[in-house]
């Protein structure tokens, strides 16, 4: 959706004194010699947003755009492009950290951080509060079609129950699916220990008879188009997936789940980084964010910025879940070697 509500003007001086730069008023108008190269996610922006911050800066933004975190990753990794932002998800930031992907961020230079909420700063995926600033966030949960599911979901039992047999979607993806057999268990999503896989794995491929499909993209049409029953989702598709199939609701299990985050980083190879660093925090700036998340239909970490927002879209239990539930889920982590053992139980699930 393209919301075309006025936010309110940023400071052009502020501006000027972050990225010293010299500018008089609003129309600095592009310099070609001034280009900002970001990398996002397709359709993770409103775009017009892009060009407020060209028009007020005089910073030209050349946006280009990746599918996955590992299509980003290897990107950047290679060096054959030099970006000045990415947006990756935590266990790519951690990642990415710790193999010297990316810059400090010089936090003096983006004073709206102040607004981020605190509970996600200085989390497992960047402890030291360093390389990245959060974008949007989101969790792992259930879709149901209330005209096809009559039973309370509210555990991901649910997705094993015989009579939803040849009825269930569940996505063609290693660190998803069996992250959620591990916190049915009451293990965590990111255990290394051998004995909880092979248990997770065992249930897995005892769940394999009742399913209808492992999915990818795909799983979000056939949701809507009535074929399943139950699904697991991220909660940033429900709001669109609803609006195309009403009968269609969203449970976080009480077990909890993945509580996922995208953030914004500066890669090491970044040419101008004092100009990324002013890009975040235009993005920070609370009528930005609340424009910003407003399009994109995720969760924003910017507490003002959801008090801006439409009262149905701030009080969505499905974008902003009780904190009860949320304490009970975790975000997936960098496994480093040991997604070898997440893969080899991965091939075994399926070949079976």
């Amino acid at each position: 959706m393209n919301i075309k509500k006025i936010i309110k003007s940023i400071s052009i001086l502020s501006l000027s004194l972050i990225m010293g730069i010299n500018m008089t008023g609003c129309g600095a108008g592009k310099d070609s010699s001034k280009v900002l190269n970001v990398y996002n996610v397709g359709d993770y922006i409103d775009e017009s947003l892009i060009d407020e911050f060209e028009e007020q800066t005089g910073i030209k933004v050349q946006y280009s755009t990746y599918d996955t975190n590992e299509m980003m990753y290897q990107k950047v990794k290679s060096g054959s492009t030099k970006y000045d932002l990415v947006f990756p998800s935590d266990y790519m930031i951690q990642k990415m950290s710790r193999e010297g992907l990316l810059k400090k961020i010089n936090f003096n230079n983006i004073p709206n951080y102040k607004y981020i909420d605190k509970e996600f700063r200085n989390v497992k995926y960047d402890p030291t509060n360093e390389y990245s600033v959060p974008y949007m966030w989101g969790t792992l949960g259930i879709v149901y079609n209330k005209s096809m599911v009559k039973d309370p979901v509210d555990s991901w039992d649910i997705l094993w129950n015989d009579k939803y047999r040849r009825n269930i979607l569940m996505f063609d993806s290693v660190r998803d699916t069996i992250g959620v057999s591990l916190k049915r268990l009451g293990f965590s999503m990111n255990s290394v220990n051998r004995m909880e896989l092979r248990d997770a794995k065992r249930e897995l491929i005892k769940q394999k008879p009742k399913l209808l499909a492992y999915v990818n993209d795909d799983g979000k049409d056939r949701m809507v188009a009535g074929e399943a029953a139950l699904g697991i989702f991220y909660s940033g598709d429900v709001g669109m997936m609803k609006e195309e199939n009403p009968d269609l609701e969203y449970a976080l299990p009480k077990e909890g789940s993945n509580i996922w985050t995208d953030g914004i980083c500066i890669p090491k190879t970044a040419d101008n980084e004092e100009w990324a660093e002013a890009f975040i925090n235009f993005l920070c700036d609370p009528d930005v964010a609340a424009r910003n998340t407003e399009y994109i239909a995720y969760s924003t970490p910017i507490t003002e910025a959801r008090k801006k927002l439409p009262e149905e879209m701030r009080n969505d239990p499905t974008l902003y879940p009780d904190k009860k539930l949320l304490e009970k889920c975790e975000a997936f982590l960098d496994l480093e070697k040991n997604i070898k053992l997440y893969d080899k139980a991965w091939i075994e699930i399926k070949s079976n």
